[in-house]
């Protein structure tokens, strides 16, 4: 349990002392606009994905300032790459901050980068709305000025074992990177298999920044598992498939929401048919979702030949929610009266997909359901 307990620990100390939010600052509301950034994954193996949640909510942000913006305030969203440098994280959020004097950090994305900036959060007294992380940590301890928006890395690690366990699967292997994220997501797999009674046959990991993919899929193969879940993402997450599918070996691949179905098929192409993600977003597909027709409409407005994306989905859903929040509270927009409103507000639906904020909860929704590549390279539920 080290993996955990350390990353436990930062987050505890960077917390700690948010018994209150105190006097928060309240720069970035203007008369006209509201100003949100975050240091976001904007380049490297997970870049091309999270391009797409700031497309997502840029597409919300435009379709609201469109109609005259929020109680006649526009958005302004600024992301800032940082490369997957928890380091560079720092240095974004504070010129976000200090430079640029935004509201509030806004859809941030990494689980070792959500820890690195928490200390600033505190330091500037700002909100932090809807980081890209599932990472427990986060969420076993109130702060304040943190509200998640996605399900738990646990949530979905739970809703997987529980599959596997049910179906009858018993040699269960994982492969994680070796960085915050793949260690989050080891330890709650750790914990669902706990709960499960399902030992894992092997765990194997992969340098992020040297990975060598042709030894782990030949520890794979020698494991014998009848699946693997692969706790990391981006192209790491394609190469590590392609280099198993290159021996003998043929487990079923479960992976987390964090998974680009759209770097699937670039990279995977008719191959990554079969493989199983978990999903913490109502389906495309499902157009009697009101958020997910609401998506799909902005999407086609905005480009008739614009293909949907479940990850640009996602930042649209977290931009959606926030917008309601903004609505919610009014003209006299504050640090203090958004978190009033939101913790007051009561469940927040759009459909199938729910939110439901507390002032002893800033948890944000529990939704998970599993998916399974098609042959089309598209997602069945």
């Amino acid at each position: 349990m080290r993996l955990r307990t350390g990353l436990v620990g930062l987050v505890g100390l960077a917390i700690s002392v948010f018994c209150t939010v105190g006097h928060a600052r309240n720069e970035g509301v203007t008369a006209d606009e509201i100003r949100l950034g975050a240091s976001a994954v904007l380049s490297g193996p997970l870049g091309p994905q999270t391009v797409q949640f700031g497309e997502g909510s840029r597409l919300m942000f435009d379709a609201v300032n469109a109609q005259g913006g929020v109680h006649g305030r526009m958005i302004r969203y600024t992301t800032l790459d940082d490369g997957f440098d928890p380091q560079k994280s720092v240095e974004n959020t504070r010129r976000l901050l200090e430079e640029d004097k935004v509201f509030m950090i806004y859809h941030s994305t990494g689980t070792a980068q959500t820890a690195a900036i928490l200390p600033l959060i505190k330091e500037h007294r700002t909100l932090l709305f809807g980081p890209v992380t599932g990472a427990s940590a986060f969420r076993e301890q109130l702060n304040p000025l943190v509200f998640h928006v996605r399900a738990s890395y646990a949530n979905e690690a739970a809703k997987i074992l529980s599959q596997l366990r049910h179906q009858g699967i018993d040699r269960v292997a994982v492969l994680y990177a070796d960085d915050g994220l793949g260690k989050a997501l080891l330890a709650d797999l750790k914990k669902a298999s706990e709960d499960e009674k399902l030992a894992f046959v092997a765990e194997l990991k992969v340098d992020p920044k040297q990975p060598d993919f042709a030894a782990a899929a030949q520890a794979t193969e020698k494991a014998r598992p009848q699946a693997v879940i692969v706790a990391t993402a981006g192209s790491t997450f394609t190469n590590y498939v392609a280099a198993v599918q290159a021996t003998p070996a043929r487990p079923t691949f479960y992976g987390f929401s964090v998974v680009s179905t759209d770097g699937l098929r670039r990279e995977l192409k008719d191959k990554a048919r079969g493989i199983i993600l978990a999903q913490i977003m109502p389906s495309l597909r499902n157009t009697t979702v009101p958020v997910v027709a609401e998506y799909l409409a902005l999407l086609r407005a905005q480009s008739p030949q614009a293909q949907p994306s479940a990850s640009q989905f996602e930042g649209f859903v977290h931009a959606r929610l926030l917008v309601e929040g903004l609505r919610r509270t009014g003209r006299n927009l504050t640090t203090e009266s958004f978190i009033k409103t939101m913790e007051e507000a009561g469940e927040i639906s759009f459909g199938r997909f729910g939110v439901k904020y507390s002032p002893k909860s800033h948890n944000g929704s529990t939704y998970v359901e599993l998916a399974i590549v098609d042959a089309e390279g598209s997602l069945r539920y």
